[in-house]
């Protein structure tokens, strides 16, 4: 692939992109789908279109395959494939359920104080 062919890949990418996420910042709320932070026009540019089967070429006009995620939770949503491949983990596109923490450093803080 020549220079010329690259560059035209990468602009109709550009487009293909630029197309889906407004049509997903029209169609869903600025809020991150995972940790609810809200977002507004000064720093919308924080909010990412994620597939959820992870191809970006399948790109239904009615949004199903996408959400809007904060720039922290899609990088989350990504390491959990990386993960995978380092540590064998099992990773399912689109699995919304998340492991919570259940350790809580201030459990006792009122004995602590006194």
């Amino acid at each position: 692939m020549n220079h010329a062919d690259k560059t035209g890949a990468s602009a109709n990418y550009r487009r293909m992109e630029s197309e889906y996420r407004d049509q997903a910042l029209k169609l869903y709320p600025w809020v991150c789908g995972r940790c609810a932070r809200e977002f507004v026009y000064s720093n919308i540019r924080e909010l990412t279109v994620h597939h959820i089967d992870h191809d970006h070429t399948n790109n239904p006009s009615d949004g199903s395959n996408w959400e809007l995620l904060c720039l922290y939770c899609h990088d989350h949503e990504h390491s959990k494939y990386t993960d995978h491949q380092a540590y064998g983990s099992e990773v399912k596109a689109g699995d919304t359920n998340q492991t919570q923490a259940t350790h809580n450093p201030f459990a006792n803080l009122k004995d602590l104080l006194k």
